[in-house]
């Protein structure tokens, strides 16, 4: 974009990823350091959800930004209002954290030449028929967004980006562009272990599931999913619950067993890098827990309390590592970056979850908003490999640490990581 005056649209403004992002955006305001600066002081910034929100409390937490908010409460679903939201506004960038339908989002920015970025692929079809899609919830999203992504002509699009998917195949591509000379990899896993809970472990209630993000969307795939790995450029699921097996990551010193759980970035790593990947993911004792005593009858943890872990309810204590493992037959190459809830509560009031993720959907609406790209709709890695773009400039602005070691032993591909849950 050249014009350094922007109408951006925010949908989902009410939740969690919102004011992640928001939080970032008031230190842009008046971070004269920032790439986006110049564009975040002078642009309207309008605020889109189903639910009514509490205005005051948006000017308290984002006071940089109080001026250049505009406030609606409006149904995604109702596409006229949307299309006629964006033309009365002449908002010329979108970014979606809601839970619309990723598709029509998009199609209508497409109308109308609005850029637009999100952070998870959406379909209220399929999460309102989960029965028809059993155990493949994602990829029937997958398939469903690959089969229209060529109708995106006449905007640009980044899809998935946030912490992961988003960020870790930025460091994917980094550590596949910096691999050693004339060795192939052999994997790419993404790996995260999330351990952050109350300080106060009396603030938590026993039967309540308590994740960093949301609540809703990691039972997905915990308990609604089967586990997926890519391989040969394919999909494949192990025919187990999730919370039954258990894989060994390895990061120097850091050695953990998570769960292999489906992810988008999984899908789209798998079949540009042609590489066997596949998400290990460990969360805290808690929840882990709560899931183990009931996988012989998961549908019952539907029926129980679910709450996202946010430091304005308790102090929140650990942190959230989410990296990338590069496997080699003899060596293991990673990079991570990890938060401490502390330190990023003290910053932006948020999780450091929550911050993660806001990081990568910042990066690629920096990338909208400055760089020259394709119209079209790109996947992270993808707009990473084939395009030039200051993705990971504008991602270092706010996350700034980053861990990159080697393991001189392989532990192997995903089957050779595998074990039976142990407690």
């Amino acid at each position: 974009m050249t014009n350094r005056t922007s109408v951006l649209t925010l949908l989902g403004s009410a939740g969690g990823v919102a004011k992640a992002i928001l939080a970032i955006l008031n230190k842009s305001a008046v971070d004269v350091t920032d790439p986006i600066h110049p564009i975040i002081t002078n642009c309207q910034l309008h605020l889109i959800d189903m639910k009514s929100v509490d205005k005051q409390l948006y000017f308290q937490l984002f006071p940089n930004l109080k001026q250049r908010f505009v406030f609606h409460q409006l149904d995604l679903s109702d596409k006229d209002k949307f299309i006629q939201h964006l033309k009365n506004t002449k908002t010329s960038l979108v970014i979606d954290v809601s839970w619309a339908d990723t598709v029509e989002m998009m199609k209508a920015c497409n109308s109308l030449g609005i850029s637009y970025v999100n952070s998870a692929l959406e379909n209220p079809y399929i999460d309102e028929n989960e029965d028809q899609f059993a155990g493949f919830g994602l990829i029937e999203r997958l398939n469903w967004i690959e089969g229209k992504r060529h109708l995106i002509t006449n905007s640009k699009a980044i899809l998935c980006s946030g912490m992961n998917p988003g960020v870790v195949q930025w460091m994917a591509t980094e550590l596949f562009k910096n691999k050693p000379t004339n060795e192939t990899p052999l994997a790419c896993f993404i790996v995260e272990h999330d351990n952050s809970f109350f300080k106060d472990k009396t603030l938590a209630k026993e039967n309540v599931v308590y994740t960093t993000w949301s609540p809703e969307c990691f039972l997905d795939e915990a308990i609604l999913s089967y586990p997926m790995f890519m391989k040969g450029q394919t999909p494949l699921f192990l025919y187990e619950n999730v919370y039954d097996l258990e894989f060994k990551v390895r990061l120097g010193d850091i050695k953990f067993y998570g769960c292999l759980m489906p992810h988008e970035e999984v899908y789209t790593l798998g079949k540009l890098l042609n590489l066997e990947s596949g998400f290990i993911y460990k969360v805290n004792e808690h929840t882990t827990k709560l899931i183990r005593s009931n996988i012989d009858d998961v549908d019952k943890i539907w029926d129980f309390e679910m709450k996202v872990l946010n430091p304005l309810d308790g102090e929140l204590v650990g942190e959230d590592l989410c990296g990338v493992l590069m496997v080699y037959p003899d060596k293991e190459q990673y990079m991570y970056n990890v938060l401490t809830n502390i330190e990023i509560f003290d910053k932006f009031q948020m999780n450091a979850t929550y911050f993660q993720v806001a990081c990568g959907i910042y990066a690629s609406l920096s990338v909208l908003l400055l760089d020259d790209i394709p119209k079209g709709a790109h996947y992270v890695d993808e707009l990473l490999l084939n395009h030039q773009t200051n993705f990971g400039q504008y991602l270092k602005q706010y996350m700034k640490d980053f861990v990159v070691g080697e393991n001189d032993k392989s532990d192997g591909l995903i089957l050779d990581r595998m074990r039976d849950f142990k407690d």
